[in-house]
């Protein structure tokens, strides 16, 4: 398995080392034919309007976007959930318009107002999982395919899944806690045997 993490900005080093640590095959995504043998893509935390420029600028924006119609699994964190915005009603930010979802980019306001919490996600098992949120979006509604994995205890949306789509407001890349990671591991995994 080899999983590509889009380096162009933000915190990819940190999903690396996340996925190394799992002993999965890791590469660090800058130009379009880097996507090619990737079984999945990560695109990572960081500022959403410049993650969206540069992709621009380096020809990734559409080849991503055909590769994920095609079936590639990816998962966005952060900025990386703007990204995979569906519905960029008034945004200023070029997202890829993959999920039925609407987001609410810095939901929480400014830098200083960034939060760790415990989340259920019952996807991940009964345990909770230790959550940090850095300026982060929320998702304000969602489609009839979107399922919800984890709300905040005010019921506020922060990871939903679309097939083989998952984005979270949270970075599970900054804590020791793997779940999430394998989680996405897990349906890369069994889209492989289905294609195979």
């Amino acid at each position: 398995m080899r999983i590509g993490v889009l380096a162009l900005q933000g915190a990819f080093v940190e999903h690396v080392r996340a996925l190394r640590r799992l002993d999965v095959e890791a590469s660090a995504v800058y130009l379009p034919e880097e996507l090619a043998g990737l079984d999945g893509l990560i695109i990572p935390g960081g500022e959403s309007t410049t993650i969206a420029k540069l992709m621009r600028d380096y020809g990734l924006t559409q080849p991503v976007k055909e590769m994920a119609l095609g079936g590639l699994p990816i998962m966005g964190t952060c900025a990386g959930m703007v990204l995979l915005d569906g519905q960029p009603a008034g945004s200023e930010v070029g997202t890829l318009g993959l999920m039925d979802m609407t987001v609410k980019r810095n939901a929480f306001g400014r830098q200083v107002d960034s939060f760790e919490t415990e989340l259920d996600i019952p996807a991940l098992g009964s345990q909770p999982f230790h959550a940090v949120f850095i300026r982060a979006p929320v998702v304000e509604q969602v489609g009839p395919g979107v399922e919800v994995l984890a709300r905040l205890s005010d019921g506020t949306m922060v990871a939903v899944r679309q097939d083989k789509l998952i984005a979270s407001a949270f970075h599970p890349e900054l804590t020791d806690d793997l779940r999430f990671h394998s989680y996405f591991l897990d349906m890369v995994r069994s889209g492989q045997a289905v294609n195979r």
